[in-house]
């Protein structure tokens, strides 16, 4: 009784690892297969940032104060 028990318990096992096991490397092949048609679809995307890196912000003083303190509490702990 013992080893017909054992017996199907590896079974299911070795199914249900085998099954998780194809599922994932067949995902893995889909992912790339779209990726390699969406790179020949779409070969360059131009993506302008919409924020000039080169722009400073300003900060009126008593904002600065109050980030400084923020910081100056955040790093004491």
């Amino acid at each position: 009784m013992d080893n017909i028990l054992l017996s199907a318990a590896i079974n299911l096992t070795m199914f249900g690892m085998g099954f998780v096991f194809i599922f994932l490397a067949l995902m893995v092949v889909v992912t790339n297969l779209m990726s390699m048609i969406f790179l020949k679809l779409y070969p360059t995307m131009n993506v302008t940032p919409s924020i000039n890196p080169d722009s400073s912000v300003e900060i009126d003083e008593k904002t600065r104060a109050i980030i400084e303190a923020a910081i100056k509490m955040h790093t004491q702990r």
